[in-house]
């Protein structure tokens, strides 16, 4: 046998199959180029000289290993349906004497042939894309635009090397399909029906509790860390139980239409719903598959874009002011009116040397300290707070007590609290006992809930967190301040607040910035004031940190979600055309016993109607309860701002689903061609 057949045989077979190998060469030239423009992100010196560029690498490091092994769950699933659309002809192969060794060498050359034109066209879309994927970044980033055309050779070889092992692994999976198979079973692979399946209402009423379950785990969570321990166990369960209601629940949804005499025995129904009950086992699998990766396409989405178009809410929730301080002490006692009247003076001689007058100021003393709050009782025992379960994580909780002449001051209030009074302000969690009690010890009677403070502490906790207004600091904590942790560390926290805005341009903000850093935070200046250490942070130069940070998730969110409508697609698509051939001589005898062309339009546009908008309708049903808990999430990362949520919630999932019309509308028309036997 000549040497250049093989070749040729499996050129002339991807041409025969043009119908089913271009999409999936398409989607292999995708994943090629998705994966370099990742790569060269990651790698990119415009990138690396951003604020930030650390952050942005993890990210595109982490997007590059999840589309790489993305990559290679989406070609598996593509290549065995090649494999099952081409057994036919192998198995004539097979019976006019070509041994499996032989079609084996074709299934060599396909592949080779496969991945060589892929490799090439994707790193060549790649690299001409490459340039304006960076500056799309650059943008989104707020960096600087550098037009200069680069190439990352080390990106070049790690795709190759990668997508190289992938298309070996495809074609190991080839060769093991058709060797265990023998000819008449490839010859009559195509037309093997099935028989009709039973719904399991076991698999059924299982997947609905579980998704019951998984619900209300999502609207119940009360808190970000609960929020962030039960996330994915409440992301598998949703899966779990989707694929169970589709492959059970599917059909038995298709039992009740056809019991259904007046929607079943209409020409456009009874043939669709006749059609799919014979399928729904695996059309079930390929629905619920596309309806996972349309929530994951949603989630992404919409959480990703909130951070970045939130991202001003988020950094003046974070950052108040336009200079903001805390010094930590090494003690209550080092909070004194002296001590924190000469920190200030001190603080305001480096302001005015830049001639700087602060706006907007605000300064108070508080002590922390973090407890276990049950009922009206806190326990800071740390043997306790070390032993949290999810049951527990959501009474962990940050108490702030501050002074009530400081709160008087930055509120302009003329409160006044007896001793053994207080007043609380609860940040993340609801607080409606009359009295508070620490360790069965100091006892609050709480005479005023307030409904805001100054600043909502720390946005980014965890945790929630008590504000307690007490009449004298100093022997509101003193029980506290004996408490230690295993190694003798304190448990309270001495803590002085100081921000302000200064009115001037954004230079001259980051020097005054980078001047208080250096002028307090010395070894002088510590013992001097009594202090562990100091935190400032300047607004204008974290702006930068954060819009690296949000910026590369929203590019990841919209990269990854691309490669996952990629999949979705393509599911959708090989589906229609798979069971476009199995019905093609069903529709064949159909039409000759008179069944118009419009019938078999209408029945096809009744079958898209009654299951393939599932998915789309389960997503929504899932983003919609997965909307608290993704909320709760979000304020990990310093979003409060529901508006902002829920509006890109709800434009990314009208746009989404524009875009599942549109592509099943096309898809639908590709099966319409095939039963029809037209072009």
């Amino acid at each position: 046998m000549k040497a250049g057949l093989y070749p040729k045989l499996a050129l002339e077979g991807i041409l025969k199959n043009k119908r089913t190998y271009f999409p999936y060469v398409l989607t292999c030239v995708g994943m090629v180029a998705m994966y370099y423009i990742i790569g060269f992100l990651r790698y990119s010196y415009a990138v690396a000289n951003l604020p930030g560029s650390e952050t942005v690498s993890l990210i595109l490091s982490f997007g590059s290993w999840v589309i790489a092994f993305f990559s290679l769950i989406l070609l598996f699933y593509t290549n065995s349906f090649l494999i099952r659309c081409r057994k036919k002809e192998f198995g004539l192969y097979n019976i006019l004497g070509m041994g499996k060794a032989s079609i084996g060498k074709i299934l060599f050359f396909e592949t080779l042939i496969v991945a060589v034109f892929s490799l090439l066209a994707g790193l060549g879309i790649g690299i001409a894309l490459s340039k304006l994927a960076e500056l799309g970044l650059l943008n989104i980033m707020h960096g600087s635009v550098n037009y200069a055309f680069t190439l990352s050779p080390k990106v070049l070889k790690m795709t190759a090397l990668i997508f190289g092992v992938i298309f070996f692994l495809l074609f190991l999976s080839s060769i093991w399909q058709i060797r265990f198979t023998g000819a008449i079973a490839l010859l009559r692979s195509r037309d093997m029906g099935e028989k009709p399946p039973k719904a399991n209402w076991i698999f059924g009423v299982l997947g609905a509790l579980i998704l019951a379950v998984a619900y209300f785990l999502a609207v119940t969570i009360r808190d970000p860390l609960t929020a962030l321990a039960l996330f994915f166990a409440a992301v598998l369960m949703v899966i779990v139980a989707t694929y169970l209601l589709f492959i059970s629940g599917s059909v038995f949804f298709c039992r009740i239409l056809q019991k259904n005499k007046k929607y079943y025995y209409k020409t456009n129904h009874f043939i669709s719903v006749s059609s799919m009950v014979f399928r729904m086992k695996r059309n079930g699998a390929g629905l619920a598959s596309v309806c996972i990766l349309s929530t994951m396409v949603l989630v992404m989405l919409s959480s990703t874009s909130s951070l970045y178009f939130g991202s001003e809410s988020v950094i003046h929730s974070r950052y108040p002011r336009d200079i903001n301080m805390e010094s930590h002490m090494v003690s209550t006692e080092a909070l004194s009116d002296e001590n924190i009247h000469a920190l200030y003076d001190e603080i305001l001689s480096v302001v005015k040397k830049h001639n700087v007058t602060p706006k907007n100021f605000y300064h108070y003393r508080s002590v922390l300290i973090a407890g276990l709050i049950e009922g009206n009782r806190v326990e800071t025992d740390v043997s306790k707070l070390n032993n949290f379960d999810t049951d527990t994580l959501s009474n962990i909780c940050q108490f702030y007590f501050i002074p009530l002449s400081d709160y008087n001051r930055i509120m302009g209030t003329n409160e006044t609290l007896a001793d053994g009074e207080a007043m609380i302000y609860a940040f993340r969690r609801a607080y409606r006992e009359d009295t508070l009690c620490f360790n069965d010890g100091q006892s609050f009677k709480i005479k005023k809930q307030l409904d805001k403070f100054i600043k909502d502490t720390d946005p980014e906790a965890l945790t929630a967190s008590i504000t307690v207004i007490v009449p004298d600091l100093a022997k509101s904590v003193k029980e506290l301040d004996t408490l230690a942790d295993y190694n003798g560390d304190k448990m309270t926290e001495a803590v002085w607040t100081f921000e302000f805005d200064t009115g001037v341009q954004p230079e001259q903000q980051v020097q005054l910035y980078k001047e208080l850093r250096e002028t307090l935070r010395t070894s002088e200046m510590y013992e001097k004031y009594h202090m562990t250490s100091l935190q400032c942070e300047s607004l204008e130069l974290e702006r930068n940190s954060f819009y690296s940070l949000y910026g590369g998730l929203f590019y990841l969110g919209i990269t990854l979600s691309i490669v996952f409508v990629f999949a979705a697609v393509l599911i959708i698509y090989y589906k229609q055309i798979s069971e476009g051939y199995e019905d093609q001589a069903r529709f064949d005898i159909m039409k000759k016993v008179g069944l118009t062309r419009r019938e078999i339009k209408k029945s096809i546009n009744s079958q898209l109607l009654t299951v393939f908008f599932l998915p789309l309708v389960f997503s929504a049903c899932h983003l919609l309860f997965a909307f608290p808990i993704i909320r709760k999430l979000l304020t990990l990362f310093g979003l409060d701002n529901v508006g902002v949520f829920a509006t890109a919630t709800v434009v990314s999932f009208a746009i989404f689903a524009l875009f599942y019309t549109a592509v099943y509308r096309i898809t639908s028309n590709a099966y319409y061609h095939i039963v029809s036997d037209t072009k």
